[in-house]
């Protein structure tokens, strides 16, 4: 399947990917499992070559071994004399009347447009009736969101921690 050229794009995708692939392997760039071209060195061919980066300044050298790094304790975390113990939570505001009533539209809402007949209302009417409910539900529920700022916040002061 070919596309036309234009501002789609060129008409043979998968040719002008092989051309952008050999001209990144040209440069030295490509698999991993490929090796690159190098230049002929003047070492005897015998002799083991190591890296460059493993020869380094001992860049896996460290006082620690892999594995107590990787299982041992964290070496930053702080001791238990210095442990942060968060304070209690606040309790959780008491419902008000308003939150039972939305709740009852949703869960009336729900009923209705699940199964009317358990209530014994035919299909066609407790659709509508249950939809109309889920609504006023909704409308009840965002009506009770606070619109102002906290008790106490200066709005002019930007965000506050």
């Amino acid at each position: 399947m070919s596309r036309m050229s234009g501002a789609d794009g060129p008409e043979d995708v998968d040719a002008t990917f092989e051309e952008i692939v050999a001209g990144l392997r040209a440069q030295g760039l490509g698999d991993d499992d490929r090796p690159a071209e190098e230049p002929p060195s003047r070492e005897d061919p015998g002799e083991a070559r190591t890296p460059a980066a493993a020869t380094g300044p001992g860049w896996r050298e460290s006082e620690t071994g892999w594995d107590e790094t990787m299982f041992g304790a964290d070496p930053t975390a702080a001791s238990d004399e210095e442990h942060y113990v968060p304070p209690e939570p606040p309790p959780l505001p008491k419902p008000r009347k308003g939150a039972f009533v939305v709740l009852l539209f949703f869960v009336l809402g729900l009923l209705l447009l699940i199964s009317p007949g358990l209530i014994g209302i035919p299909a066609t009417v407790g659709t509508p009736v249950g939809m109309l409910a889920l609504a006023t539900g909704i409308a009840l529920l965002l009506l009770r969101v606070r619109q102002g700022p906290p008790d106490g916040a200066d709005p002019d002061n930007g965000a506050q921690v």
